[in-house]
């Protein structure tokens, strides 16, 4: 039993590769020597290992400033109270979004001149993601908030380094008259693989579930008309009540209640971004958000399914014993897959369609490639049980299908020579339902002898 639980553990997802701290996390004895600020707040286990008081919020910010002064050349401060962040969890979400960005899911426009333009939602004090994004990579922000000491420490942020500041805009929210209570437009969260659930006390699930987010705007009325963004970001207020948002006694990162905690916690504020997404629509290429509950993330990804995006990405957020998760989506049609030389020596392909309306299914789907491959003259098999098309096609069907030279032909059926050519082309193609429009197409050679050039292009 230890064994598997070990290696359960092991196969948990890690850091993300991209981020300096993947294979050489702070060294705080380093630190401590470079930096005499620093240097109170280490100790030293009885092996001798360095360590910092992480329930300490000078020890965590002060970490924090040196990280950034060290390892990116940023100068930075934060009042005390305000949210501290992790600079390591932060920048696996930037590198997560340049994931996004750089895999052409999604097709790039000219509009920002070729340059990458983000939106972040309820920057805080901190004003982390701006800065992260401006001095790794070289985007441009505009980020938003709603109280004078986030909006006035983050102005700061970006004015103490000049060699960005021109990159990153501070936009104030204006709160709404029907405010009910401080809602922040940022947040943290401490939880850890143990302790995704809170305690029953603590959080009553069945009855938020019908809580819905009121307060300032988060994307509509913010974002200016004609304005256009790669992507946006937000660490959502995570929170209920200030009391639920305390409940990690092993951490103390900080935070205002305007920045933790909004009625109806994560899960409204979220469902609230979703709505504005349904909006603003293809004014962003990607939409995102960071997630601190799995069972919230579920139920999110249901949601946006049933507005119709076109692309749902997720992924986990690792650092140390916390676990976040990350949340995109997009209403950009996703751009057509290519099949590069690399893997023309395959015999099994298979990609996902996303964003499929949900009144269509796996069988709908087969019915489309059978009739395609039939209108090219080839000779098809549906097995609508199995979900599998099985097809045969001649060199000149599939130059016709490559050519987009179709016509259907009546004797397809009655074809011998199709079917006995040693040079044809025998293929399966089966399509899965993953979830509610989201299919798996998966496209296989019958015989190892078979053109593998023409399959492979065929299957793009």
């Amino acid at each position: 039993m230890p064994s598997k639980k070990r290696r359960r553990k092991e196969e948990r997802p890690k850091i993300h590769p991209k981020n300096k701290y993947s294979d050489n996390p702070p060294d705080f004895a380093l630190l401590a020597s470079l930096y005499p600020t620093f240097k109170p707040f280490v100790f030293y286990t009885r092996e001798g290992r360095p360590r910092i008081d992480w329930t300490d919020f000078n020890a965590t910010r002060e970490l924090t400033r040196v990280l950034l002064l060290h390892d990116h050349n940023l100068h930075w401060w934060i009042p005390h109270g305000q949210l501290c962040p992790t600079v390591p969890n932060r920048s696996n979400y930037i590198h997560w979004i340049e994931d996004l960005l750089s895999s052409h899911i999604i097709p790039r426009d000219n509009t920002n001149g070729g340059n990458v333009r983000g939106f972040d939602i309820g920057t805080g004090a901190n004003c982390i993601y701006p800065l992260l994004g401006a001095s790794l990579l070289g985007w441009s922000f505009v980020a938003s908030d709603m109280t004078d000491v986030a909006i006035e420490w983050a102005e700061r942020n970006v004015k103490n380094n000049p060699n960005i500041s021109e990159l990153i805009e501070i936009r104030k929210v204006k709160c709404s008259q029907n405010t009910l209570s401080p809602e922040g437009l940022s947040g943290e969260s401490s939880y850890s693989e143990e302790r995704e659930g809170l305690p029953s006390s603590s959080l009553d699930i069945s009855a938020s579930e019908d809580k819905s987010y009121y307060g300032p705007a988060i994307l509509v009325d913010v974002v200016r008309d004609g304005e256009t963004f790669d992507f946006c970001m937000c660490n959502p207020p995570f929170f209920e009540s200030f009391e639920e948002a305390g409940l990690n006694p092993k951490t103390s990162c900080g935070g205002t209640y305007e920045e933790m905690v909004c009625p109806g916690g994560e899960k409204a504020f979220i469902t609230r971004i979703i709505e504005d997404s349904v909006v603003l629509k293809q004014s962003f290429r990607w939409y995102t958000s960071m997630v601190g509950r799995k069972v919230n993330l579920k139920f999110l990804v249901s949601k946006l399914r049933e507005v119709g995006v076109t692309v749902v990405k997720t992924t986990e957020f690792v650092q140390g014993k916390t676990f976040r998760w990350g949340l995109a989506w997009s209403f950009v049609p996703p751009a057509k897959k290519i099949v590069t030389p690399d893997v023309t020596e395959k015999n099994i392909l298979s990609f996902m369609l996303e964003g499929i309306q949900r009144q269509f299914g796996a069988i709908h789907v087969l019915q489309s490639v059978e009739s395609f491959f039939l209108a090219g003259g080839a000779s098809c098999k549906l097995n609508a049980s199995s979900f599998v098309v099985d097809i045969t096609a001649s060199a000149d069907h599939c130059n016709a299908l490559l050519n987009n030279d179709v016509k259907y032909i009546d004797e397809v059926a009655s074809c011998s020579n199709v079917q006995e050519a040693p040079s044809n082309l025998c293929f399966r193609i089966l399509v899965f339902q993953q979830i509610p429009g989201t299919l798996l197409v998966k496209g296989s050679l019958q015989h190892r002898d078979s053109a593998l050039s023409g399959f492979h292009l065929l299957f793009s």
